[in-house]
């Protein structure tokens, strides 16, 4: 891997000295997104593999190239996952690409987009030079924070080289099903006494329901069960 960070660093520098911009790309899955790639490329899919996870501390180190399955894949065996359920587009989809793209998946609205998960980066700038900002754990920032800067910059600031982001378990499965869920909130039907006769509605119905004869119409199926509102008069 050491050859691979001397070899992106030489293409960067003579990017640089030509005035030629750089396109980087991983395995191309969001190429549809933003602008028209332009320049040379320099490509990221052999900078591959998981550096540091730590199931108990909730946190994973992996390098740009790794493919997002390959992520997802030693996280299931924890029972933990991505909480951004981030989109792939394509089955070797990076998490260089991931986290330089910003997109998230359906549980942004309840967990956080990615920038919300990133706890620490290892870039390269245009110079052709290593910088570290962040760390593993929550509050590691003392000053600007570039780490999630570099989130969702579309490659434009610097070259992502490592990535540490925050997972979470997975959510225990649920018995019942959401259609259950859902009938538990609907309002229950009121039970009314059954609607009273013609000729009961005097003092002798009163008697026997022991209710007055005007409350003694509400029949059952007459009465809206959220509104209290007569249906059928």
């Amino acid at each position: 891997m050491e050859n691979l960070r001397e070899q992106f660093s030489e293409a960067i520098k003579q990017a640089g000295e030509r005035r030629r911009p750089v396109r980087i790309r991983g395995s191309g899955s969001k190429d549809f997104y933003g602008n028209v790639p332009k320049g040379e490329v320099l490509d990221t899919t052999r900078y591959t593999g998981i550096v540091d996870y730590a199931p108990e501390e909730l946190v994973i180190t992996a390098r740009a190239g790794t493919p997002l399955a390959e992520i997802e894949a030693a996280l299931a065996e924890k029972n933990q996952m991505l909480p951004f359920e981030p989109p792939h587009f394509g089955p070797r989809a990076t998490l260089g690409g991931c986290v330089a793209t910003g997109l998230s998946g359906p549980r942004r609205a309840t967990a956080g987009s990615v920038r919300d998960f990133v706890l620490g980066t290892n870039i390269m700038d245009g110079r052709g030079d290593e910088l570290t900002f962040g760390g593993q754990v929550m509050k590691n920032v003392a000053g600007y924070d570039v780490s999630r800067l570099i989130t969702g910059s579309m490659g434009t600031l610097a070259l992502i080289m490592e990535v540490s982001l925050k997972v979470l378990p997975k959510p225990a499965p649920r018995g019942r099903s959401a259609a259950a869920d859902f009938r538990q909130l609907l309002p229950r039907p009121r039970t009314h006494p059954a609607p009273v006769r013609r000729g009961d509605g005097g003092a002798g119905g009163a008697e026997k329901t022991g209710r007055s004869g005007a409350g003694c119409r509400r029949g059952f199926l007459a009465w809206h069960p959220r509104t209290d509102r007569q249906l059928f008069p």
